[in-house]
């Protein structure tokens, strides 16, 4: 088990990483000592968020489940409304909490939903996916999805904690755990050269979800996270950095009426990315090779189902980062190292997502 504490302008809070840590879960529950608690779950993960109920009870404090569908449509106005609502039924009050247990959807979900339910109340984050271990449950983005933009509604809300349980990792299908790998390359590719040769050297042990193994990878992307948020938490400038792959990739996602998974959108992403820096001499033919190769070696193929290019075009302008429909990238320079804010010409985008999608 490992633990960071994190810093942000609502206070420090821990994450900690570890396999059947309940014990954790209860201590990060009574230090907060809240008045109520509140448990929003998907039904993929119902079963889990039973366990997480169980572990506060013997906190001494008792605890309802509210249950949306699983996948990225439950990101919507529609549930977060269910889910305010349940919050009023279960009386939640300025010192309760809630307790994010699921995916990123349901921490997007329960995070919003805590950050406006009596003006804010506390957040606990219970991610049971990789993705969400990762990326998603750090850093205090909330939010739910437009009619036709991905993120386009949200709050900054940090957490109070976050407990990451390794294994909750075991009852993901194989294909979602390996599309989890595409926000770990992210983050190799973008800010930690060492991460690409441990994904290499580390590859049967990762694939094979050896929880020792899995421990350092997750410790290696949250504690790079950690150090962008802790400079940026707001997003207006250097945090810019995180979102390698999701110009793109949230296009796409949204241009699909959401049927592409985030980690196989944000693959996709970082292929478009990559081969705009190449074709505009900012980075060498080696590093795409490298991203492709990590990408392909666990399970991330460039195959995605039909879009119209004209549809992902369109959703890019309505990124929630562009202005007056411009947009600035993310792209990469040399393996490890990024840079934010390049404006590429809309015929290049053009040019490269349509190959790509060809």
């Amino acid at each position: 088990m490992v633990r960071l504490i994190l810093d942000s302008s609502m206070g420090s809070y821990p994450v900690v990483i570890g396999t059947n840590i309940q014990r954790e879960l209860r201590a990060a529950i009574t230090r907060l000592d809240p008045t109520g608690a509140a448990i929003i779950t998907d039904s993929n993960v119902r079963p889990w968020a039973g366990k997480v109920a169980k572990a506060i009870k013997r906190a001494g404090l008792k605890t309802s489940i509210h249950v949306v569908p699983a996948g990225e449509r439950s990101k919507s106005m529609t549930h977060l409304q269910d889910v305010l609502a349940f919050l009023e039924r279960q009386q939640i009050d300025r010192g309760g909490c809630v307790i994010a247990v699921g995916g990123g959807t349901v921490g997007d979900l329960a995070g919003f939903a805590a950050s406006v339910w009596q003006r804010g109340v506390r957040l606990v984050a219970v991610p049971t996916t990789l993705l969400a271990m990762v990326d998603s449950s750090i850093g205090g983005k909330t939010g739910v999805n437009g009619g036709r933009s991905k993120n386009a509604i949200g709050t900054f809300w940090q957490p109070a904690a976050v407990i990451s349980d390794l294994a909750c990792i075991e009852t993901l299908p194989q294909r979602n755990y390996r599309e989890a790998f595409a926000e770990v390359v992210k983050y190799a590719v973008a800010m930690d050269r060492g991460l690409i040769e441990e994904l290499d050297k580390e590859h049967d042990r990762l694939l094979e979800a050896d929880r020792s193994m899995l421990e350092r990878v997750v410790f290696r992307c949250v504690a790079a996270k950690a150090l962008v948020v802790a400079k940026d938490e707001r997003e207006s400038g250097p945090r810019a950095i995180l979102n390698y792959g999701h110009t793109a990739g949230h296009a796409l996602e949204a241009a699909s009426g959401f049927r592409v998974s985030h980690g196989r959108a944000v693959a996709f992403g970082m292929r478009v990315a990559a081969a705009i820096a190449l074709a505009t001499g900012l980075c060498s033919k080696r590093l795409v090779e490298t991203q492709d190769a990590l990408l392909t070696a666990y399970g991330l193929p460039d195959r995605v189902p039909h879009v119209d290019p004209k549809r992902v075009m369109a959703a890019i302008s309505r990124d929630k980062k562009a202005r007056r429909g411009k947009v600035a990238w993310v792209m990469p320079r040399r393996l490890g190292h990024a840079e934010v804010g390049h404006s590429v010409p809309s015929a290049v985008v053009r040019r490269v997502i349509t190959k790509a999608l060809a």
